[in-house]
């Protein structure tokens, strides 16, 4: 079995208390990737804290760190221009010397939706603007200079010179579990990202969770069969703490290492594991975590 192992960071300390000092231990332990989440502000109990930004903190991330990866999951629309986005992440890349992945997803109607000021969107629009968002995007990191005339976004002659650092562009993570979202997933992206199914978070059991992600594999087997892309391409990535189990794989390195296996066995190549946090959903013993980090990785490898 390999598998990698990867964490994300939530932007909840100041880079001076703390903050700096979690991404350089992310990459001690060895992490493949360090990921962080692209909000303005998240849901109860962080809604009311401290919250800082995705692209600043991993552009400070690049500074201290020189081996991991970084990355977002995810960065949606919600508050997103592919125009300005894309320079900031060629940016990044640039600064990184070629170590970002773009986490991408079509967003969803928390704060983010609402704080510009505006209504959130349907699900339906959220699909068509992600279905518009990404395939500019792609344009926009790969191409020198891009004019685009759409129904939701727009660009005039913007400029990407000179490119990414990684080549044609950064790689794309892409979160999708319905037909259209793993369409996008098979033409523009270099891994996938579920969360499981949500409807089975709360009550249901690891073997429905499993079954579940096997359907979205097969899923994403269809729509890379209809692109004429082999899906053994693609990297599958879970960013845990949202199925059945919770935060259980992280009470003991052979609960994590269980976990691990049973999803390996489903196809899945990469593991997002949250740094602890105190007092919230995300609390777990910081030695155990860091047990997972080293020991139980060596396993999985």
């Amino acid at each position: 079995m390999s598998l990698r192992l990867s964490t994300v960071i939530l932007p909840v300390r100041r880079w001076q208390e703390g903050g700096r000092g979690q991404w350089e231990r992310a990459e001690e332990l060895g992490f493949h990737t360090a990921y962080t989440y692209d909000h303005l502000s998240w849901r109860v109990p962080f809604r009311d804290g401290p919250w800082f930004g995705a692209l600043p903190t991993l552009t400070a991330a690049a500074a201290v760190t020189g081996r991991m990866r970084l990355g977002t999951l995810v960065t949606s629309p919600n508050f997103r221009h592919p125009v300005t986005l894309a320079k900031e992440l060629l940016t990044l890349d640039d600064i990184s010397a070629g170590r970002v992945t773009l986490g991408i997803g079509a967003g969803g109607n928390g704060f983010d939706a609402t704080v510009l000021g505006r209504q959130a969107w349907t699900a339906r629009e959220r699909a068509d603007r992600f279905a518009e968002f990404v395939p500019l995007l792609d344009r926009l990191l790969t191409e020198d200079a891009v004019t685009y005339e759409g129904t939701y976004y727009s660009a005039h002659e913007a400029r990407g010179i000179p490119g990414c650092v990684q080549r044609p562009r950064l790689p794309f993570a892409v979160a999708a579990t319905g037909p259209r979202g793993l369409r996008l997933v098979a033409r523009h992206g270099q891994a996938w990202v579920t969360t499981g199914d949500p409807r089975l978070s709360a009550t249901g059991t690891p073997e429905q969770s499993r079954a579940a992600l096997r359907g979205q594999l097969a899923g994403l087997g269809r729509a890379c069969a209809e692109a004429g892309r082999d899906m053994a391409e693609l990297d599958k990535v879970l960013l845990t703490g949202f199925t059945p189990e919770g935060a259980g794989p992280l009470e003991s390195v052979d609960a994590f290492v269980d976990f691990a296996g049973r999803h390996a066995e489903l196809g899945f190549t990469e593991l997002a594991v949250h740094a602890p946090i105190a007092g919230s959903v995300f609390a777990a013993d910081e030695t155990v975590f860091e047990k997972i980090a080293t020991e139980a990785a060596a396993q999985l490898a």
